[in-house]
């Protein structure tokens, strides 16, 4: 449980602060395509950011991707 908590803060942050970062490189005024682009953003970066940690939290240190066939 607190394992998925910490994840969960983890991810709320990385959306928070990439998309807080994009607000202030976008020049002014917003439109709200430029919104639209910027949860676009946030909502990628938080999403590799979960790929990455079950990537490298999950059980199997070798061969994530890959599973080997049995000989038959």
């Amino acid at each position: 449980m607190g394992r998925t908590i910490g994840i969960a803060a983890t991810l709320l942050l990385v959306f928070a602060a990439v998309a807080g970062i994009m607000l202030k490189i976008m020049p002014g005024p917003l439109k709200d395509s430029d919104y639209l682009v910027i949860g676009t953003v946030a909502t990628l970066a938080t999403m590799l950011a979960l790929f990455l940690i079950f990537v490298r939290t999950s059980g199997k240190k070798s061969n994530v991707f890959f599973k080997r066939r049995k000989k038959s």
